[in-house]
């Protein structure tokens, strides 16, 4: 018998969109689960729409917002535009957000969001933070 699972599929929580900009033009990037913590950053089993990443290597992993790092998984690559289940801890696939508009309140981090201050840190994007 083939292994068989149901899933519900949906956009998720997207209040952190400050606009429909950039919805349409999201890249497609290769996330690592490994960086991720299921207690952490997918509680519920999948990545919340609005989790903050960074690009390290070519694969997607959390970002640091702590303000003095400015390389590596300090540097803004964008958001996931839609909740992501994770299955398993194979990396994959996921549509990331690196331009637009974003509501810094509603961005879904824990310990709170704060939209990065040095240019380092968000150079990789044009994201308006509002």
């Amino acid at each position: 018998m083939p292994k068989l699972r149901q899933e519900t599929f949906g956009t998720g929580d997207m209040s952190w969109l400050g606009s429909a900009h950039g919805l349409r033009n999201a890249r497609t990037a290769i996330l690592d689960i490994s960086a991720f913590t299921a207690g952490t950053h997918y509680p519920d089993g999948y990545i919340p729409s609005g989790t903050p990443v960074a690009l390290v290597g070519g694969l997607l992993v959390p970002y640091d917002k702590t303000e003095a790092t400015v390389t590596g998984a300090g540097i803004l690559a964008g958001f996931v535009l839609t909740d992501q289940p994770v299955v398993g801890n194979a990396d994959f696939a996921v549509p990331l957000l690196d331009h637009g508009r974003v509501i810094v309140a509603k961005v879904p981090y824990s310990g709170g969001f704060a939209a990065p201050a040095a240019a380092a840190k968000k150079a990789a994007t044009t994201i308006v933070f509002v």
